[in-house]
């Protein structure tokens, strides 16, 4: 008689939500079991449904149920994104800047974890540490993320520097960003627009 491998028999004892490991090896695409479903399931597929999801009020759970049955067998930039979205959805910040920072661990060159946790320390009051972020955003991208040069100038703007934020509404205006080019030609930004 052949033995089963611990894995699938631990599969097979466990509750039907549970979801175990199999194999010594795993990739991007681990190979995901659930006993309660008939279908096994890959780590992408569930990052596929945890994408689809974000942004959609009240699947903030669902994104993170999701992206946590992927951490629990890969360490994956996307989960950890995926999962600090939702928590900032759900309003907690200081959870999200943690997966932001999971995110920058594995992936040092995922910009757009820097760029959402600086919106998230701006949130939280950490100007200098929003600016830095964005900083990093726009280098690893490419000196065209107007978002990021709007936000930035709005940080910058916050910390009374408005030689800084006004470069960087421009920038962002000249690079296509509605808002700048809208707060620029309104009377609110008329301080920016006369200035050098």
């Amino acid at each position: 008689m052949r033995r089963l491998p611990a894995a699938v028999l631990a599969a097979l004892l466990l509750p039907a939500t549970t979801t175990v490991k199999i194999g010594a090896t795993l990739s991007a695409g681990a190979l995901l079991v659930s006993a309660s479903s008939s279908q096994a399931q890959t780590a992408d597929n569930l990052l596929a449904q945890a994408k689809v999801l974000l942004g959609k009020k009240g699947s903030e759970q669902e994104v993170i149920r999701l992206s946590n049955q992927v951490l629990f067998t890969i360490q994956s930039a996307d989960a950890y994104l995926y999962r600090a979205y939702a928590k900032y959805g759900l309003g907690d910040k200081q959870g999200a800047i943690a997966d932001y920072n999971q995110t920058i661990a594995i992936n040092p060159q995922y910009a757009k974890a820097y760029y959402n946790r600086g919106v998230t320390k701006n949130d939280l009051g950490d100007k200098q540490g929003a600016i830095a972020d964005y900083n990093q955003a726009i280098a690893i991208i490419n000196p065209q993320y107007a978002i990021a040069y709007n936000n930035r100038g709005n940080a910058k703007y916050d910390l009374g520097d408005k030689q800084g934020a006004c470069s960087d509404y421009k920038k962002a205006s000249s690079l296509g960003n509605k808002s700048s080019t809208e707060y620029l030609q309104g009377q609110n930004g008329a301080w920016c627009r006369n200035m050098r």
